[in-house]
């Protein structure tokens, strides 16, 4: 089972110019695949085509061995869980008729819905007691984030595109949904693509990095082999300086 895009391109003009450009990559079963680059490189627009937000203008993309373009638009949505930077919950509603307003769509009883919400808010870490009952208002940013990965992870999808889910968050908070991130992916089994801009985020999540620039595709490989073995010098270049402040600060715990 898999995401995978062979010659994938995105023009929004007729062609007149590219968003994305050649994009052939695969996404296999468990991993964390990190689309990463520069805004405006095409790392959001590749990640929408997967579930069909934005449509490919030539080029094959497949979830587990099908053509997306043979599948009912709305039924794959549904089948492949969804978190943006902008989190969209339901301002009037409550956490726990956010979370249900999937399950809902999906046919859930009502008591398995209500039982599916508690399992979810354990899993992201908020107390069902304590949170299930709240506005979103009356959440942290930190917590309607979670909010909306539990949202998207209500009907058990097998795949998870995450889109700059933490960039609006400061960076203790980001780091610790990161890390949390990391181990629901661990208890449920989830598929993920994840776009960002931050290396030093990319480098904490990711199973492999895709380096994305002016929509095409630079590389993609392991941290180790993008930090160690980059293949074009725009790798190398945006690699450069990170790596130099993670050895200086290794070399600051070391003194």
């Amino acid at each position: 089972m898999m995401v995978k895009l062979e010659h994938v391109y995105k023009s929004f003009d007729r062609g007149k110019s590219f968003a994305v450009q050649d994009i052939s990559l695969e996404v296999r079963e468990g991993e964390t695949v990190v689309l990463l680059g520069k805004s405006g490189c095409g790392k959001t627009t590749t990640l929408k085509m997967i579930n069909r937000l934005v449509e490919p203008t030539k080029g094959l993309i497949e979830v587990d061995g099908r053509d997306v373009r043979t599948r009912d638009p709305v039924m794959l949505r549904r089948s492949i869980g969804y978190v943006f930077q902008g989190i969209g919950l339901f301002p009037h509603l409550t956490v726990e008729k956010n979370i249900r307003t999937s399950l809902s769509l999906l046919g859930w009883s009502k008591s398995r819905q209500k039982q599916r919400v508690r399992q979810l808010l354990d899993l992201v870490e908020l107390d069902p007691d304590e949170y299930a009952n709240r506005l979103p208002r009356e959440l942290s940013g930190g917590q309607q984030q979670r909010v909306g990965v539990a949202r998207a992870l209500a009907g058990s999808p097998k795949y998870l595109l995450m889109d700059e889910p933490f960039g609006a968050l400061d960076a203790i908070t980001r780091d610790v949904l990161q890390q949390q991130l990391l181990e629901i992916q661990k208890k449920v089994a989830v598929t993920v693509v994840f776009v960002t801009h931050d290396i030093f985020e990319a480098l904490n999540v990711a199973s492999r990095i895709a380096v994305l620039n002016h929509g095409r595709l630079e590389q993609i490989g392991t941290k180790e082999q993008i930090v160690n073995k980059p293949q074009t010098e725009f790798v190398r270049e945006i690699f450069a300086k990170p790596t130099g402040q993670l050895r200086r600060y290794k070399s600051l715990l070391q003194t």
